[in-house]
């Protein structure tokens, strides 16, 4: 994804200043107007604080740290800072976010209809499930009467089964399925290749300059 990133921001006229992996040596971060996170989610708290005490904006497409989300929001907030936090930059996976809200909102008081989430992703991937898959359960049971989803768990009463499935070379795929005994409703979005969720994250970081607070990919996108 860094090197995805770094070619694209080259090619829209910007200057990368700094790339950082685990083994860099001490850096000074404020040399950057804008700072992007795709990193592993043992290091994305550290990597958001230090951009966000140093006034650095910070697009974070890392998953799997969220027990932390409240406390990075906070430390924006006293920082008078600017922060993105999305589980996936994908323009496309976007909008498919707000098909699954209005479609989980239709089925909402349809209780003949199961629902369940698979996603696929290439091995290298660390965490299970992909944050787009758990953005995705959060859309659905905020308009069902589901309250929770659970891991490789076959359906339980008011909880989303989530399966986690990791291939060789699979960017992402994710679908959602509605089940019922008569017929079956299903939403997919398939990524072809890296490049979508690294021209997001650059635009949101092109986005972000000049603004305070937390912000989210529909800020930017304007839906």
């Amino acid at each position: 994804m860094g090197q995805t990133i770094e070619k694209i921001a080259v090619s829209r006229g910007h200057e990368i200043v700094l790339t950082i992996d685990k083994d860099a040596p001490e850096y000074d971060i404020s040399v950057a107007d804008v700072a992007i996170d795709f990193s592993i989610p043992s290091s994305a708290v550290d990597n958001i604080t230090n951009c966000l005490n140093n006034h650095v904006p910070i697009i974070s497409g890392t998953t799997g740290w969220l027990d932390n989300f409240e406390d990075m929001k906070r430390l924006c907030s006293d920082q008078k800072g600017a922060f993105i936090y999305a589980s996936n930059y994908s323009l496309g996976v976007n909008i498919f976010f707000e098909l699954n809200n209005h479609l989980a909102k239709m089925m909402g008081n349809l209780d003949q209809y199961n629902v369940a989430i698979e996603e696929i992703h290439h091995k290298q991937k660390l965490d299970e499930p992909s944050g787009t898959a758990i953005t995705l359960a959060e859309g659905v049971i905020e308009h069902t009467q589901n309250t929770q989803w659970e891991l490789d768990k076959a359906n339980q009463e008011n909880s989303i089964p989530i399966s986690a499935i990791r291939s060789p070379e699979v960017p992402g795929t994710h679908t959602i399925t509605y089940n019922s005994s008569v017929d079956q409703i299903d939403i997919k979005h398939t990524a072809h290749n890296r490049q979508g969720f690294a021209l997001g994250a650059v635009v949101a970081a092109e986005w972000i300059v000049g603004k305070t607070g937390v912000f989210t990919m529909k800020d930017v996108l304007g839906i």
